[in-house]
Order: C-alpha cells, then sequence, then structure tokens
C-alpha cells in the first residue's frame, strides 16, 4: 500500500524526499513553490536531477504536486482567469520536470457568477491548458465541500469537466475524505461508504480515482466546511477511516494525509495512526 503525507520543499525542493523518507513514506504530496504567491523562481536543473534520483532510491511514488491556493479557473474575473491559465501552465510544467505522476488541483470559486458558469469556465480553462502544456503528469481534480462558492463539491461537477475535455486520458480524479464528507457524502457509515463508493463507480467510475487525501474531519457531516483533522480525532472517526483504507475498491490507490501539523511529530502521529488501521 502507497501512504504518505504533504511534506514541505523548504531548503532545496529535493528534501522533501528526504523528508518523506525519514517519516516512513512510500508517496508524498509537495507544493513545487510557494503557495501564497504569483512569482515563481525556475527549478535549479541540479535540484531536479537530485530530486528524480531520490525519488527512485526511496521508491516513492507515486509523487504529487498540489496546485498553489491563488489560482482560479472557475473565476469570472477574466484578468485573474488569464492569470490562473498561464500560472496552472507554468506549474504543470514544472511538475512534469520533477517526473511527478498527478497534478492535484482544486476547482476554484464561482465567486457569485453561479455553478453554472463555474463549472463551464473551469472545464474550457483545462482544455486550454491541456492543449497547450501537453503535460506528462496526469491532472486529477479534487473533490470539495462545498463552502462559499467553491465548486467540485458534487461528483457530477467532476464528470461534466472530464467530459468537456478532448483529452480525457490526462485526467483522473483525487477523492478527499473529510471533503467529501462535509459535502454530505455519507462515508462514516459502513452503508454508506458503500453507497458513496456506488455513486462514483456509477458517475465517474473507479478506474479514475488515483489519489485520496486521507483526512479526518473537524466539521460536521454535510456541513460544507473545509476542516482536516488528525486521524481517528475527527466526526469520520477510526472505524470509519479503517474502512476507508482497508476497502477492497480502494487498493491500487494512494492515501496522502494532509492532517493538521505544528511539528513533525504530528505528521509522525498520523502515519503511526493511519498503518495501525492497515489490515494485514
Amino acid at each position: 500500500m502507497r501512504i504518505g503525507v504533504h511534506v514541505s520543499i523548504a531548503g532545496h525542493i529535493y528534501e522533501a524526499l528526504e523528508r518523506a523518507h525519514h517519516l516512513g513514506c512510500n508517496t508524498m504530496q509537495i507544493f513545487s513553490r510557494n503557495p501564497r504567491g504569483w512569482r515563481v523562481s525556475k527549478l535549479d536543473p541540479q535540484a531536479v536531477g537530485e530530486f528524480k534520483r531520490l525519488k527512485s532510491r526511496y521508491d516513492i511514488r507515486p509523487v504529487v504536486v498540489h496546485i498553489p491556493y491563488l489560482i482560479n479557473l472557475a473565476t469570472p474575473d477574466d484578468k485573474l482567469y488569464k492569470k490562473s491559465i498561464a500560472a496552472y501552465i507554468e506549474d504543470i510544467e514544472r511538475a512534469d520536470h520533477l517526473a511527478a505522476e498527478y497534478f492535484v488541483t482544486h476547482l476554484g470559486s464561482h465567486s457569485g457568477s453561479g455553478e453554472e458558469k463555474g463549472i463551464d469556465r473551469f472545464l474550457k480553462a483545462l482544455n486550454e491548458i491541456l492543449k497547450r502544456a501537453k503535460p506528462k503528469t496526469t491532472v486529477l481534480l479534487e473533490t470539495t465541500a462545498g463552502s462559499g462558492s467553491s465548486i467540485g463539491y458534487k461528483f457530477d461537477h467532476l464528470r461534466r469537466i472530464i467530459d468537456g475535455q478532448d483529452e480525457r486520458r490526462a485526467v483522473g480524479v483525487c477523492l478527499d475524505t473529510s471533503h467529501v464528507f462535509a459535502a454530505g457524502y455519507d462515508i462514516k457509515s459502513k452503508e454508506g461508504l458503500e453507497r458513496t463508493l456506488i455513486e462514483f463507480e456509477k458517475i465517474l467510475g473507479l478506474k479514475l480515482l488515483k489519489v485520496i487525501h486521507f483526512n479526518d474531519s473537524l466539521a460536521a457531516f454535510n456541513s460544507h466546511v473545509d476542516r482536516h483533522q488528525h486521524i481517528g480525532k475527527g466526526e469520520i472517526g477510526l472505524e470509519a477511516m479503517g474502512r476507508i483504507i482497508n476497502h477492497p475498491k480502494l487498493k491500487n490507490t494512494a492515501f496522502i494525509m494532509e492532517t493538521p501539523k505544528k511539528t513533525e511529530k504530528d505528521d509522525r502521529m498520523n502515519m503511526a495512526a493511519a498503518k495501525r488501521l492497515i489490515k494485514k
């Protein structure tokens, strides 16, 4: 099983792999740059080479790069829309340079223009991005909690975006357990998890599910509030998280935690909690 956490790229970007290996991860997620700013410095070729070497040495795969926070492909603001497309292309090219298998993207916010327009804006932008960038890495659409004016909290939203792509093979899905729970998908009960996976299979197809953001939820069921919690200490709970990580339909999926962290001890605690759940 592939299990890991989101790790920092502080220092040299290849140090993220050292941190992941030190934590006992065999998969990981990173930002390839500062996620809260627009300015981007070029990746150092030597650092990229070392990144690839350590990725192979430690057998850390898949490597997942997460989109920066400022990018919004669903926005009605034309200036931000064009800026987001340009930044997205730059970021997905960085993921390709790092030989990352997946590039996880939130679906953005329609900012009051309505879900229909937001979804349409996103799918058109992504179609343009994929045509221009021709990435080797696979773009994964991430499920959201549905807070504010965000899109992506229904499986139907993702389906419509994928159907709008000329290169559908370049797109997959990342399911966040905290997000879908807060969005109203009952993954806490055994029956609810089965219904959710059946619905996912019917609407999207489980073959598209490549990564699970394995997070407990501080927010209540169907609250549409995006708040992650430590494994087993949230509203989903330890028993339900155990059912998820051991579900036979999810055995080929990478599980990556984005749980709260103040120090490395938090990551170690969550890695240990998740590994204890795995049935031998």
